[in-house]
């Protein structure tokens, strides 16, 4: 019996009748305004008093917003016509309903029919079942794992510039530590910042490495993974290659796409001394269309930094995103 009070509690039910969610259990409350006042009056004629109105958080860390506190209230009820304020739309069909942005039509949760009325459970909600009721379009941490695990800092550069076509316009904090970017992210030492950009258009540098074999092959039969990183834009182009004497192809291929769709020649490109780029090959291509080709010192990744930087910005995406979703070593 206990456990059946406990599940009713927890319920709330969708009603179209309702003029604002209400509540009648204070200890729901997180924190409560006491400065609303009033009356509401119930379908009876009944009159109930205002109490209070603030957030309700359940412990599956759904909040509903503008929730009222009424004396005496059993039961609690959410307004159909609050949740269409805030830009949702509610659709009824006979088992459930649906409750979605209006505008993306991204489910936000769902609610059940028992018997005749239709009613959702906050405290105990399967997000299992409703992938997109966890990944609310509020939830700064969701935006984090969405987005690679992408530091707080510039999340909030992007939201302030508008980068990203449907990213949130929140604050997003580092008010936890997120585990997975500790494991895929520790690192020993770092190396120093570039301070300056010394080139002034695109094409001018392309820094390019090749970190391999992966102990695991790829599903596309790919061992071999070779880094382009343009000096002046930082845009870099990834090509997963099987061996490294497919190297001078992928970027000979490369250099005529770039070089039309940019309007622009390669001038120079850096790279270690690597047997897949210092060769005949690459020599003979480098003089035919007038491309400088830098060697870095030997034993100094250092000095080729911008891609050995990307590589390992690359394998942390990889191995973070790997250990968030639990998936197995082969891939």
């Amino acid at each position: 019996m206990q456990e059946n009070a406990e599940a009713k509690e927890s319920m709330w039910y969708l009603d179209s009748d309702c003029s604002r969610h209400m509540i009648g259990d204070s200890s729901k409350f997180s924190k409560i305004s006491h400065k609303v006042s009033g009356h509401v009056t119930y379908g009876d004629n009944n009159r109930g008093k205002i109490l209070g109105s603030s957030k309700v958080r359940s412990s599956s860390a759904v909040e509903i917003e503008d929730v009222l506190l009424m004396d005496g209230l059993k039961h609690n009820l959410l307004s159909i016509s609050q949740l269409c304020d805030k830009n949702l739309k509610v659709t009824f069909e006979a088992h459930h309903c649906l409750i979605c942005h209006a505008s993306t039509n991204e489910l936000v949760f769902v609610g059940k029919r028992i018997q005749n009325i239709y009613m959702v459970d906050f405290e105990n909600i399967s997000f299992d079942s409703i992938a997109c009721l966890f990944a609310k379009n509020d939830e700064p941490w969701i935006w984090h794992k969405r987005l690679a695990h992408i530091h707080m800092g510039h999340l909030n550069k992007l939201v302030s510039k508008q980068l990203v076509t449907g990213l949130p316009n929140i604050k997003f904090k580092s008010d936890k530590l997120c585990d997975t970017c500790q494991k895929g992210k520790q690192v020993k030492t770092s190396f120093k910042l570039k301070q300056h950009i010394s080139t002034s258009n695109p094409l001018e540098l392309i820094h390019m490495d090749m970190f391999g074999p992966s102990r695991t092959r790829s599903l596309g039969g790919n061992y071999y993974a070779l880094v382009l990183v343009d000096d002046y834009s930082h845009l870099t182009w990834t090509f997963f290659i099987s061996y490294k004497s497919d190297t001078f192809l992928v970027f000979r291929k490369f250099a005529k796409i770039v070089e039309n769709e940019k309007d622009l020649k390669i001038k120079s490109i850096r790279s270690d001394h690597g047997g897949e780029f210092q060769n005949e090959s690459f020599e003979k291509f480098c003089e035919h269309h007038g491309i400088s080709h830098n060697f870095s010192a030997p034993r100094m990744p250092q000095q080729n930094g911008v891609v050995e930087r990307k590589n390992r910005s690359l394998k942390e995406l990889a191995r973070t995103m790997l250990n968030d979703n639990s998936l197995p070593k082969y891939f």
